[in-house]
């Protein structure tokens, strides 16, 4: 299973160097022409979107945007040079498309994801892809008989508290705490279908969860868990849940616990995070405001202290995207490896009590 995002060779795709990365563009290959995929995009005005965008200019070449609410998605078409369609079926009448990105809204996931594999377009969905397991297995089946490469930005893969987490070795006993701002802001941010269960899935264990259980997983080296779980929706009192627990054993018993929620409060602060890690070399673990320790079991302790925003993570997974297209996305997420965290998540999300509106 692969535990990180890496640099691999043959790529038929070549990054051109993006204005002010600070880096030297790589020497071409010989017989690689530099391209910049004629790309679309669905379900534009998603929230991650504005954190892909300045990428997805520098590294693709935009020639269709879609989104149910054209006005809420004017900013980054305007960016990307492109008018928005309402009806994401058009997109598919643009000739010699080489690349998707789907971002609308789960239950719409599959339905598109089906369409461009039936076209042959490589694709970039964001989780859950759907609303229910089977359909994500239906993309997966669908995707490997035609040959169709697909990734997902499971984006804290190979970031910087993965990496940390990682000087602890494979993980005995994990846990993993990631609390988000409240619902409610989906409804500010032109997503408010992620606040109804039947066209979103569930609320934050579908939405936050999958980053974490597929860490746990990829690091643990463990292709399933058994999960036991608590929703709970007592805090604002939504139709979705807005905190999760999960406990996750592997079939060796290694252990994490995974919480998520909409608990953290309209702030600049934007979420409360925190991480440990402990494992054959040591433990790991990482607080809210970036500062970090790692101690050995030679009792020797190590500070540091980094950026443990998840946003910027969203411009590095694009760069990855374009550099690995013509490789298949070669390193990054496989649907094979999405359905694993996401036959957890879905079990978890189906099975467990669930809390409601506090009164």
């Amino acid at each position: 299973m692969q535990q990180s995002i890496s640099l691999k060779e043959g790529s038929d795709h070549v990054r051109p160097q993006s204005a002010g990365d600070g880096r030297r563009p790589s020497p071409r290959p010989r017989g690689v022409v530099m391209t910049r995929a004629r790309t679309v995009v669905f379900g534009a005005s998603h929230w991650h979107v504005p954190l892909c965008a300045p990428a997805i200019a520098a590294e693709h070449s935009v020639v269709g945007v879609s989104d149910d609410r054209p006005d809420q998605a004017r900013g980054v078409a305007e960016l990307w040079g492109c008018p928005v369609d309402a009806d994401w079926r058009r997109l598919l009448d643009i000739p010699d498309i080489e690349l998707a990105y789907v971002f609308s809204p789960h239950d719409r996931m599959a339905d598109i994801c089906r369409a461009l594999i039936d076209r042959r377009i490589p694709i970039v969905v964001e989780k859950p892809i759907g609303t229910s397991l089977g359909q994500l297995q239906e993309v997966r089946r669908a995707a490997e008989d035609a040959g169709v490469p697909v990734t997902v930005p499971l984006v804290q893969r190979g970031g910087p508290v993965d990496s940390w987490l990682a000087k602890a070795g494979r993980p005995v006993y994990q846990r993993l705490s990631f609390i988000a701002g409240p619902p409610g802001r989906y409804e500010r941010n032109g997503s408010p279908w992620m606040l109804d269960k039947d066209r979103a899935g569930g609320g934050s264990l579908i939405n936050l969860g999958p980053h974490f259980v597929d860490l746990f997983l990829q690091r643990a080296s463990a292709a399933g868990a058994e999960v036991t779980a608590r929703l709970s929706r007592v805090l604002h009192g939504r139709a979705v849940d807005d905190h999760a627990t999960l406990v996750l054993t592997a079939p060796d018993g290694r252990e994490a616990i995974v919480e998520v929620g909409y608990a953290f409060p309209d702030s600049a602060l934007k979420r409360y995070c925190s991480y440990t890690s402990a494992g054959e070399a040591g433990f790991a673990a990482i607080d809210s405001d970036g500062s970090a320790t790692f101690t050995a079991i030679d009792g020797l302790t190590e500070k540091a202290a980094f950026d443990v925003d998840s946003d910027p993570l969203y411009e590095t997974f694009v760069r990855e995207v374009a550099r690995t297209l013509g490789a298949g996305f070669r390193g990054l997420p496989t649907l094979g490896e999405v359905e694993e965290a996401m036959q957890i998540i879905w079990r978890a999300n189906e099975a467990a009590p669930q809390g409601g509106h506090h009164g």
